[in-house]
């Protein structure tokens, strides 16, 4: 039994890809979990992403409501790459904004659950694709900036989805195209004042997870409603665990909250 507060799942590229959990100080391996049962519970505890203080409720993914509405951690922008302001001095800190948003980031294409267009930054690859729970991925262009490439991506928008259908991911139900010809082709209906960023030889990368079973159908679950979630953990893709009986659990979802872990040894 550990107790402390979670955050979203560290993963490894490798064959399978190898998740590890942190649950506050420590880091669990959970791909020798798969099989086994595993137990969580939540006594009410959240414990800010940002300013460290207890919350009674969680607000993007781990933030109390004074640090959603004031950190840069939780910005419009991070949602909205076009809205940034860090490439004219401005946003909600930044310095932050420096270290993080005036760095360079790709614009990629990746399948999770069919072809899908979207951003990272350099250091968060190919950490972003896994944590969407990608079959495959390549980038399409690199920018100086998060606000360049949301530009872009609003652009391939017309013609490309910047959604995963997170279900359809999680039953491994995947529309494949040849990511390729996709490149190509999307390439040539960026606008002539992005050329500079284009990237035309980039690797396509597959990724393998390590699933047991995928389900036919998915019960999302969640800590506010089922304090006590256990089950055998027969999958874990994306940030999602997989239990048996279809049940799913976001992990990244649930950052910041503080809870009881045990699992069979």
């Amino acid at each position: 039994m550990m107790k402390g507060r979670i955050l979203k799942m560290k993963s490894i590229i490798s064959t399978p890809i190898q998740y590890h959990l942190p649950i506050g100080d420590k880091l669990v391996h959970m791909n020798p979990l798969i099989g086994k049962n595993i137990k969580f519970n939540f006594e009410g505890e959240i414990i800010c992403l940002d300013c460290g203080k207890l919350t009674k409720k969680s607000f993007n993914q781990g933030f109390c409501f004074v640090c959603f509405k004031n950190s840069p951690m939780a910005a419009e922008c991070i949602i909205k790459p076009e809205l940034c302001r860090a490439h004219i001095g401005e946003g909600r800190d930044i310095e932050w904004e420096k270290k993080h948003h005036l760095k360079d980031h790709y614009v990629y294409l990746a399948i999770s659950s069919g072809v899908k267009v979207g951003i990272t930054r350099d250091t968060q690859i190919p950490t972003r694709w896994i944590d969407q729970g990608a079959s495959c991925a390549v980038p399409i262009a690199k920018t100086p900036n998060r606000f360049l490439c949301g530009m872009i991506e609003v652009y391939l928008k017309q013609f490309v989805s910047d959604r995963t259908a997170w279900q359809r991911m999680l039953k491994n139900d995947i529309t494949y195209e040849d990511l390729s010809e996709k490149r190509n082709s999307l390439i040539k209906l960026i606008p002539k004042k992005y050329n500079d960023y284009i990237l035309k030889n980039e690797k396509i990368i597959s990724l393998k997870y390590p699933v047991n079973k995928y389900p036919n159908k998915i019960k999302s679950l969640n800590f506010n409603n089922t304090p006590l979630i256990e089950g055998t953990l027969v999958g874990i893709k994306g940030q999602y665990l997989i239990f048996d009986e279809g049940k799913v659990l976001n992990i990244r979802k649930h950052q910041a909250y503080v809870l009881n872990f045990s699992s069979d040894n």
